[in-house]
């Protein structure tokens, strides 16, 4: 696979990933971010003008997503390169397996009882690898946790592209912001309704999406390309 398409179907395995965990996390955790762990803040504070509840629970996911984010760099220092995209794809379906796990053990108790603070911990420590690869092994792909830079990048393109000002560099460009986006809401969409109709067992597909990816891995598209 050439490395256009290689950066192409990474970005939207992933961004769809991304979409799906975060709004099925936020549904199910009442309004907690486990991609976009720095939205948390915007939440805290308005929780804590409301006096609503919920605060120590984005407190700790916060917690637990720099230090997975650390314990990702420094994992990935010992891994040999070759594999180290299967290695953070295999740990990331494992933290969303325990996300899963402690999310159906957890309903129906309150966001501040320990299992609900260990739950929403699992999720954004899943969600940390996914941001700690984006930068050590994949810089070259669109951000696929946040789409902010994106769509702020993607609608600059389009209208140089439509003022016919557009280089060849950025009409190839498009494409590469473009579809991590798309991925992105579809996953969004999917992490919504998969809550209302199977609850936290709707993370089984984000997980098969990484599955797939370590699957692909062995035939040639995953780490063995990739620097640490």
């Amino acid at each position: 696979m050439k490395l256009p398409e290689r950066d192409i179907t990474l970005g939207v395995s992933y961004g769809f990933v991304a979409g799906y965990v975060d709004t099925l996390g936020f549904i199910a955790l009442s309004g907690l971010f486990t991609a976009h762990v720095t939205g948390n803040f915007v939440l805290i504070g308005a929780t804590l003008a409301h006096f609503g509840h919920g605060v120590l629970l984005k407190l700790v996911a916060f917690a637990a997503f720099v230090l997975m984010v650390a314990l990702t760099r420094l994992l990935l220092l010992a891994v040999p390169t070759a594999h180290a995209l299967t290695f953070t794809r295999v740990l990331q379906v494992a933290l969303l397996a325990g996300f899963m796990a402690l999310g159906i053990a957890s309903r129906g108790l309150e966001l501040d009882a320990p299992l609900s603070l260990v739950c929403g911990a699992t999720g954004a420590a899943a969600m940390a690898v996914q941001n700690a690869v984006s930068r050590i092994l994949l810089p070259s792909i669109a951000p696929t946790t946040v789409m902010t830079g994106n769509v702020t990048q993607l609608v600059i393109d389009v209208v140089d592209v439509l003022r016919c000002a557009a280089s060849a560099e950025v009409k190839k460009r498009i494409s590469h912001f473009f579809w991590p986006v798309v991925a992105f809401a579809g996953g969004a969409i999917g992490g919504a309704y998969a809550w209302m109709e199977f609850g936290f067992v709707g993370l089984v597909l984000p997980m098969a999406v990484l599955l797939a990816l370590v699957g692909v891995d062995r035939v040639g598209l995953g780490g063995r390309a990739v620097n640490v």
